[in-house]
This record gives C-alpha cells, structure tokens and sequence, in this order.
C-alpha cells in the first residue's frame, strides 16, 4: 500500500511553524551574543597569571565543554530554580543554558586566537607607552578577531541545531510546534519533512556564508582559528 501525501495540515498551520522558528533564532541570537561576551571574559581569566581567575574560568570551561547540553539545560530549568528559589522560563533556562555552553566553547577561540598574535606586536604596543588593557584592546584583539569569524560562524551553526532540545522543556521552537501541527494533524510525515527542510534552508545559508567569509579571509592573507 503506497503512502498518499498530503502537506494541507502544514500549510495551513504555517503560522505556528513561523512562530517557532522566529523562537529558535530569538535563543540562538540571544545565546551567541551573551556567549560572545561570558566568553571573552573567561578567555581573559584563563589567561591570567593569577590562579584565582584562571582557574575558576578552567573550571567552567571544562564543565561546559565536557557535559551533554541536554543535563545542562534539564539542571538550569529544574534544579536552579530549588537552589535560588526563583522561577526559571523555559526561554530563560534555555538562554542561560546555551549562552553559557556558548561562551566555553568561544573561550576557547578567543585564547587561540589571541595567542596566535606574535609576541612582537605586544612588544611594540608596550614600547609605545600603552597599558596591557590598550594593548589588547587597540591592537591584539581587532587582529585576532578577524581570525576567529570562521570559527564563530561554525559555532553559530552548531548552536541552532543544539536548540532543539529546548523543545524537552516545552520551549515553543520549531521542533516544538512540528510536534503539535503533527498531533493535531495526524501527518507526522510531512510535518517533520518540512521542518527538516526549513532547519537546512536556514543552516545552509548560514554555512554558505561562513564558507564565503572564510575564502574571503584567506584571500586577505588572514590565517583562521579553529
């Protein structure tokens, strides 16, 4: 007996398959530009020369890196709110979850890609007058920066398949809307035919364009850190 397809349901529950996506890419936005800053920061503690910051931010790094995303949201939205006694959302538990997951991986981006910058470009912004922070600031990191957009754009990418999860904690995204439309319709199929179709439109361009980025850099003579 063949299958007969049918996408009516999906069309016109369109709208909740919208409003999902628009919720995926509001965690994905949010995540990457606290992830961009928390890691920064952990970045420069890792590389401080003083333990009381460079091991604290050890720690989280390691934590984060090494422990499957799913725990770490299912702890922030059920165990956090226990130990603080203040209600988590599932948008904020997911946000929280992801930024910070987010902001391990980049630490580690930024301090390749700080290192990465010789010696004698500290040298010179010394011999000049400027502060360890001017240095950094003027000098090391729009460099290194420029080094680690691939590296970002990869991690972006990753990060949009990862929100998926936020689905387990009734996070309305895609895949949480793809499961109501196919309840409601009775056409599981279809539904997530489309939803699948829909994350690789959004994720191929958005490789697409990290890949374009990237021959652009190594075209300027700018290496990438990975």
């Amino acid at each position: 007996m063949s299958y007969r397809w049918d996408f009516t349901p999906v069309v016109t529950n369109a709208p909740l398959l919208a409003e999902g996506l628009v919720n995926t890419l509001k965690v994905t936005g949010v995540s990457l530009a606290c992830g961009l800053v928390l890691g920064l920061a952990l970045a420069l503690m890792r590389l401080s020369r003083h333990r009381l910051a460079s091991w604290p931010a050890g720690f989280v790094i390691e934590v984060f890196r090494t422990t499957p995303p799913l725990v770490q949201l299912f702890w922030f939205f059920f165990a956090l709110p226990l130990i603080v006694g203040v209600e988590m959302t599932p948008f904020l538990a997911a946000c929280v979850t992801f930024s910070i997951q987010s902001a391990a991986f980049f630490a580690e981006v930024f301090r390749a890609g700080i290192q990465s910058i010789e010696r004698g470009q500290w040298d010179a912004a010394r011999a000049i007058g400027m502060t360890h922070g001017q240095a950094l600031q003027r000098i090391i990191l729009p460099q290194a920066v420029k080094r680690m957009i691939p590296a970002f754009m990869e991690r972006a990418i990753e990060l949009m398949k990862t929100t998926t999860l936020v689905a387990t904690i009734a996070y309305a995204d895609l895949l949480f809307a793809a499961n109501e439309v196919s309840q409601k319709s009775f056409r599981p199929l279809e539904t997530y035919t489309v939803v699948a179709l829909i994350y690789f439109f959004v994720i191929f361009l958005a490789s697409q364009f990290a890949r374009l980025l990237e021959l652009r850099l190594a075209r300027s003579g700018e290496s990438t850190v990975h």
